[in-house]
């Protein structure tokens, strides 16, 4: 079995085509904890994120034999999840709520301030990692869908801008331009918080702080 896990996508797919029913269960499960992740962003909900999961994979079982081997699975398999997980977002009538607090301790997608560099708060705010991850969840819920789906796919699924234009299907132009307008709107929701905070441990020192 565990020259099974070393096969590649597209190698699990042609050995699937060749009758090698176990090849398409290895890729679910090899895709179990990112995709669910991927997907728990974008919609918000883990119930939400497990159907369309499921409507994900059916998908790609019906369509397998249009799947091109000269090209790589994953940003096909991200194509269709995303595809799958706005239209669940419109039947719901809602915006995705993207929660950066729902994301897994062991998840792989590291901090968006350290993505992007940008200036943590002083010393004065004696933030615990926690906190931090408070005021990033909160710029990051006050972007807008389609800005925080951009990020997602760029800064957590670490898709190139090709893979990106075909996986929301928009020109690789808008793809670089949205990309610029994410990490600005980014910058501008964190600035925003890192202030308020400032202003209200300021409140709180000058109240009541120690002598």
């Amino acid at each position: 079995m565990g020259d099974h896990y070393q096969r590649t996508d597209e190698e699990l797919i042609e050995d699937f085509l060749g009758g090698d029913t176990g090849a398409f269960r290895l890729l679910v499960e090899r895709y179990h904890d990112t995709l669910l992740r991927f997907l728990f962003r974008m919609t918000g909900e883990r119930s939400t994120a497990e159907d369309v999961f499921q409507d994900t994979f059916l998908q790609v079982h019906q369509s397998i034999d249009s799947f091109d081997p000269t090209r790589r699975f994953k940003p096909w398999l991200f194509t269709i999840a995303a595809n799958k997980a706005r239209d669940a977002l419109r039947k719901q009538n809602r915006r995705a709520a993207v929660s950066l607090s729902a994301r897994p301790r062991d998840s792989e997608g590291g901090s968006l301030i350290d993505l992007f560099q940008i200036d943590l708060p002083g010393p004065e705010l004696r933030l615990e990692q926690e906190e931090l991850g408070e005021l990033v969840q909160r710029a990051v819920d006050a972007m807008p869908p389609r800005l925080r789906e951009i990020l997602l796919l760029a800064y957590f699924q670490r898709m190139s801008y090709q893979q990106i234009a075909e996986a929301i299907e928009i020109p690789l132009g808008t793809v670089k331009s949205r990309l610029h307008a994410a990490v600005a709107a980014f910058a501008k929701r964190w600035q925003e918080q890192v202030q308020d905070r400032k202003h209200r441990f300021g409140e709180k020192g000058a109240s009541g702080g120690e002598p």
